[in-house]
């Protein structure tokens, strides 16, 4: 049921939102050359998969977590992007895919090796990642491995159409931040 939900939110969302993917991805042109940012993360079963989602770093910042990012890396577009969570929409055509739900754990790099023990441990690579869960609106980030496993894992346990739904709304209507930057 919450994969039919998810594809048929991802069709309806890039078809109505597609004239702000245009406009963001015009607007990146002139911000870094490369409006597009493609990054292999863990996916369900942690098989890889390439996650999409509008650039908000300079090119030359390396391939690590957001956490462990420099916050001068962000661009002035990007820091609109984070805020609003612009930078996520691209992320609909992952769901469109199947590679991703709506809802669910945020996928993770493969060298978040400490994030990857503790998930296993918890079984949170047995459901498909999310683009928002219940993590991403309690402030919780990458960099607190223990801590973001036993959330998912708590998401996942009492993942129903009511909590779906409320944990959309909640990032929607602006409830969590989004990966902290340092």
């Amino acid at each position: 049921m919450i994969r039919l939900i998810d594809f048929i939110a991802a069709f309806f969302g890039l078809l109505f939102l597609w004239p702000i993917l245009l406009i963001v991805t015009i607007i990146g042109l002139f911000d870094t050359g490369s409006p597009i940012f493609i990054q292999t993360r863990v996916g369900r079963y942690k098989k890889p998969f390439n996650l999409i989602k509008f650039r908000t770093m300079s090119l030359e910042t390396k391939s690590v977590a957001s956490h462990l990012a420099s916050n001068a890396s962000i661009t002035k577009l990007g820091k609109f992007l984070r805020k609003t969570k612009i930078d996520e929409l691209p992320q609909l055509i992952n769901v469109l895919k199947g590679e991703m739900s709506l809802v669910g754990p945020r996928p993770n790099l493969f060298n978040q090796e400490e994030l990857i023990k503790e998930r296993d441990a918890l079984g949170a690579y047995n459901v498909l990642p999310g683009v928002t869960g219940l993590a991403q609106v309690q402030n919780i980030d990458m960099s607190t491995p223990k801590l973001l496993a036993e959330t998912d894992k708590q998401m996942i346990d009492t993942l129903n159409i009511k909590n779906y739904f409320k944990y959309i709304l909640m990032t929607v209507t602006g409830s969590g931040s989004g990966d902290a930057v340092k």
